[in-house]
């Protein structure tokens, strides 16, 4: 038996043939290529998804559902996603588009359930994923299920504000979490900081080209001991941190999960936030506190989590 999950989001889609021990045995992926008609972006999902079951080596008669991980709020009974600023989705109603396209029956919702049930989260009561991609994507799972809130659009911890009438965020919104520490926001806080420094070995590392520069580029010059790179990284955790720490502070999970593009950085990235949360959380003083880990599935959580939907 066989299930396909799909990571749907502002970059790439991404879809997986997952088995039945939770192991990704093909592939599919394909550019978003935002901003374009939702029926453009659906149609490639549905290419992604017989993409990944070519490359298993079945048809779409081995599968028995595909579940979509999704950005944005989803009504989970119509398949309607009603809101996605990332994609630039109002009210598409995926479910019945892809159904008719794929003949399967379809599921939509956030795909934090990977982490919680195959990955670092598995047997952990309280377990809040996030993501650092496009955006800053988040799911909140809590004895095993989604907290979906009362209109399904709960866990969008990537808008809350943490500078007050701060940088544009695509939500309509100024200064979300999302707007300083998504990957998207690096690449700009990294171009910011090339622009005002020539002699950056940043330049060196996109060949003096800044359209080459992407979410490792401050990480790779900041371990070659360029200052400027160091000042980038560190003003980077500085709001990655801020927002954890509200987190942290407004549910005191077991665990938090840092997965995306930027979480491949792991302890590069953990240790300084780490430090960065524990001197700044409410709970100071308590003996148990919230544990700070990277995504163990890596790119895959995406995938087995959309594809645990049916579940």
């Amino acid at each position: 038996m066989y299930r396909v999950g799909v990571d749907l989001g502002g970059t790439n889609i991404v879809a997986g043939v997952i088995n039945e021990e939770m192991k990704t045995i093909g592939r599919g992926k394909l550019k978003t290529n935002c901003p374009r008609a939702a029926e453009a972006i659906l149609e490639d999902v549905a290419k992604a998804v017989e993409a990944a079951v070519i490359d298993a080596g079945i048809t779409m008669n081995d599968v028995v559902s595909v579940g979509i991980g999704t950005p944005g709020s989803v009504n989970k009974k119509n398949g309607v996603i009603e809101y996605a600023n990332n994609l630039a989705f109002d009210n598409v109603p995926a479910r019945d588009i892809l159904e008719s396209r794929l003949k399967k029956t379809i599921y939509l919702d956030s795909a934090a359930l990977g982490e919680a049930k195959a990955g670092a989260g598995k047997g952990v009561n309280s377990f809040v994923a996030i993501t650092l991609g496009t955006g800053v994507g988040s799911g909140i799972v809590i004895d095993g299920k989604l907290v979906t809130g009362v209109n399904d659009a709960a866990g969008e911890m990537g808008h809350m504000v943490i500078v007050s009438d701060g940088e544009a965020c695509t939500c309509g919104r100024r200064g979300c979490w999302e707007s300083y520490s998504s990957a998207t926001a690096l690449i700009r806080q990294t171009k910011d900081a090339m622009r005002h420094d020539p002699y950056t070995a940043m330049w060196d590392l996109v060949g003096n080209n800044i359209s080459r520069v992407n979410g490792r580029t401050s990480f790779d010059a900041m371990r070659a001991g360029d200052e400027t790179a160091k000042k980038v990284v560190n003003q980077y955790i500085f709001y990655l941190a801020t927002g954890i720490t509200n987190v942290v502070n407004a549910l005191q999970p077991d665990m938090i999960c840092i997965g995306g593009g930027i979480g491949h950085e792991k302890e590069n990235l953990l240790v300084p936030l780490r430090k960065m949360v524990e001197r700044e959380r409410y709970s100071i003083h308590a003996k148990v506190q919230t544990q700070i880990i990277s995504a163990e599935l890596g790119n895959d959580a995406g995938l087995i989590g959309a594809a645990l939907l049916d579940r």
